[in-house]
């Protein structure tokens, strides 16, 4: 039997079916774990998180108006409850290492997810935590996410112009943050969102 679309889900869910949103929440938890895992930056922030979203997205999932694609909602809804996050903790996220003595934690979904280089290198996560909220969050969503300025914009409220000026600015925190030095301007190679 072939995967139900979110859309269907969501109107199963809105007519009473809570299976529905079962299905729907495990087939996006691990995402929307992930997302919040490389914002916040520590395991049981981004689990607090990623049910603050779970709750959230069952809420207002009436308030879809399907203008633009659930994931693109979802990354939304998910990035307003990690900045709420990261203003109730009134601090910059610390970055704990991940593979400490025990269990590797679960770092996100199934599937393969560019983030996961980044959530094994523990240079570059404490890096990445120390790069202001507003650009790691860009950044994330543009370099680990790989999703376009257009959808980005979508997701933050802001223009276009804004995202690729915060994903810039990240680009070049974290590259003086893992002390490689800052990239010239307009010196630099476009990645494959600069090329879309």
């Amino acid at each position: 039997m072939s995967e139900q679309p979110d859309q269907e889900l969501i109107d199963r869910y809105l007519a009473g079916d809570g299976e529905a949103f079962e299905t729907l929440a495990r087939r996006h938890a691990g995402h929307v774990y992930g997302l919040c895992l490389r914002i916040l930056g520590d395991p049981d922030d981004a689990a607090d998180a990623a049910q603050d979203v779970l709750v959230a997205v069952a809420r207002k999932l009436g308030s879809f108006r399907g203008d633009a694609r659930f994931t693109t909602w979802l990354h939304r809804v998910a990035t307003n409850i990690c900045y709420d996050h990261l203003r109730a903790a009134k601090r910059q996220p610390v970055v704990r290492r991940l593979l400490e003595d025990g269990p590797t934690p679960d770092l996100g979904p199934p599937v393969a997810d560019h983030a996961d280089e980044v959530a094994g290198t523990h240079d570059i996560a404490a890096a990445l935590a120390r790069v202001p909220d507003d650009f790691r969050v860009a950044l994330v969503l543009a370099d680990v996410q790989d999703l376009p300025y257009d959808e980005i914009a979508r997701i933050l409220d802001v223009p276009i112009g804004t995202v690729k000026s915060r994903v810039h600015r990240g680009r070049i925190a974290l590259a003086r943050a893992l002390g490689i030095g800052t990239p010239e301007p307009g010196g630099t190679a476009p990645t494959s969102q600069e090329q879309r």
